[in-house]
């Protein structure tokens, strides 16, 4: 080979290789200018980057987004869920018996459920896997975002409007004149699937909105979070508090005793544990339900003195934050000195800088409640906590709910007559009862819900959802006998969240920490930033 033939093949392999680099090079430029390798032709391409860069929409894996494939059922609520910042809730009862608690989107359906974003198809059933169409995307839209739907009257000015099922009109109309979803050539196509980057191109917009800048600034109010501790070493309730939404501690620490006397066991270990992790402590002041002590003691004007003093050098003492009073089974005739007790004791603990916060049980009328004057408690403390939990009771003549929605509200709401919303602690449960029924009596038998759980695992269950008392009702038979739990669980939990952050109050309260299963705060969770938006 000759000298200028090789010179020749050397300047040809330089110019092919170069030009493989060059190739290379805008390869790499494009890959970095996109977030996916196929979206450079999509109309959405801008909106699909901006989400991706949000992390509120992921690819089908390498590289790839399809913008014009259609979107599932679950694979939709899963980017509301993110657009919404909300996190996936584990629910322990399992609302749908086509999402397994095996599958990716278990979570992201359990939280756009509980709180109402969407349904299933049909009762218990969901289609994950099914294609979403744009009316039944509307819907979820309207609902995600809030859209107050102020006048049903009229139709969509769509050229197509009367192919909208007639359960979607109000959505679409509401959609409409939102201008998050436009239609196409003044047609909307309501029974079309919505494509991957029809799904972006919305997103996109209601996180430009007003809506979404909230969303996005992820700010929300702190509500109180209370926890009683029970049945449990101070170990064991930091752990509890450590999984947990619980801002404000309450162990109970201290009980009256004969002759005015207060016991005193507290642990200086959580005290250092509140103090580290910036938690509050009201330590719980109780009478054990001790009627004839009560009454001995707020009747006698030295002994009540004598008391207020000892919680107040207590509170000193181990610089605590606050008292929380928990007399239960006060006779009527002590109301008068009740209420002089809460009035003393609140002046006594403002001089220190101590908050006074009073547990009472809603006002049904009877001798159990007949203690307690809501207005005067109410002026005199500063937080009255309604305990809103034994509906039906142990040694109740009747099988029911521990806490049924409607009993819940009637009792927050005839509280909100004397009490006002910034002063009042609304308590949950997080038991429920087993209830069956002998041939004496109804009985019942109480469950933590880790109990409740386990109950429903190991046991032929049937579930039936009751939407007038916002909870599952579980039926099984052990022995010939038949049983029934009124379920507690995230679900119930969200409904009774979400209406009592309606009624603006002061927080929450958790009988007792440690008795829940893990979801139950994630569902919490969401439910308070929903609220806020």
């Amino acid at each position: 080979m000759t000298f200028y033939k090789v010179i020749t093949l050397f300047i040809i392999s330089t110019i092919i290789i170069g030009s493989n680099i060059t190739n290379v090079v805008k390869a790499e430029t494009l890959n970095n200018k996109y977030p996916f390798d196929d979206i450079a032709n999509s109309y959405a391409k801008k909106e699909i980057v901006n989400l991706a860069k949000l992390n509120l929409i992921n690819g089908r894996g390498n590289r790839k987004f399809e913008p014009l494939q259609p979107v599932t059922r679950a694979e939709f609520i899963t980017m509301i869920d993110r657009m919404l910042q909300l996190e996936p809730v584990n629910n322990e009862i399992a609302s749908f018996i086509d999402v397994r608690k095996s599958k990716w989107y278990y979570g992201w359906v359990q939280a756009g459920f509980n709180l109402g974003i969407i349904d299933g198809t049909s009762p218990g059933v969901f289609q994950p896997n099914e294609l979403i169409s744009r009316q039944e995307a509307a819907a979820l839209i309207a609902r995600a975002v809030k859209i107050v739907e102020v006048d049903k009257a009229g139709t969509p000015t769509f050229t197509d409007s009367d192919e909208i099922a007639s359960w979607a009109t109000s959505y679409v109309m509401m959609i409409q004149k939102n201008k998050l979803m436009t239609g196409n050539g003044n047609k909307f196509r309501p029974n079309a699937d919505i494509t991957r980057q029809e799904t972006a191109v919305v997103l996109n917009r209601i996180v430009e909105s007003a809506f979404g800048v909230k969303v996005m600034d992820g700010q929300q109010d702190t509500t109180i979070q209370m926890g009683w501790q029970y049945d449990s070493t101070t170990a064991e309730f930091i752990d509890h508090v450590n999984h947990s939404n619980i801002n404000t501690l309450t162990p109970r620490w201290f009980f009256l005793k004969d002759k005015g006397r207060i016991s005193d066991q507290v642990d200086p270990e959580l005290i250092s544990y509140a103090k580290k992790y910036n938690k509050k402590i009201w330590a719980m002041f109780g009478n054990l339900f001790d009627a004839d002590l009560t009454h001995t003691v707020l009747t006698n004007s030295v002994m009540r003195n004598s008391v207020v003093q000892q919680i107040t050098t207590y509170v000193q003492k181990y610089n605590l934050d606050g008292i929380n009073v928990d007399f239960e089974n006060v006779k009527p005739v002590d109301k008068i000195y009740f209420t002089a007790f809460i009035i003393e004791l609140a002046e006594a603990l403002h001089e220190v800088n101590a908050v006074l916060s009073v547990d009472v049980s809603p006002d049904l009328g009877t001798d159990w409640t007949e203690a307690f004057d809501y207005v005067k408690l109410g002026k005199a403390a500063d937080y009255i906590v309604l305990m809103g939990y034994d509906e039906h009771w142990n040694g109740s003549p009747k099988a029911g709910s521990v806490s049924s929605l409607p009993w819940l509200e009637r009792a927050l709401n005839k509280l909100l007559i004397a009490v006002p919303a910034d002063k009042i602690i609304a308590a949950l449960p997080l038991y429920t009862r087993d209830w069956y029924d002998s041939s004496l009596a109804v009985l019942s038998e109480e469950l933590t819900l880790e109990q409740q759980s386990a109950r429903i695992l190991t046991s032929n269950i049937k579930l039936s959802w009751n939407d007038t008392l916002g909870q599952y009702l579980a039926t099984y038979t052990k022995q010939g006998t038949q049983h029934r739990i009124w379920l507690e669980e995230s679900r119930s939990f969200t409904l009774k969240d979400q209406m009592i952050n309606s009624k603006n109050i002061a927080g929450n309260a958790y009988w007792y920490t440690g008795a829940e299963t893990s979801d139950i705060w994630v569902a919490l969770r969401n439910s308070d930033k929903f609220s806020s938006y």
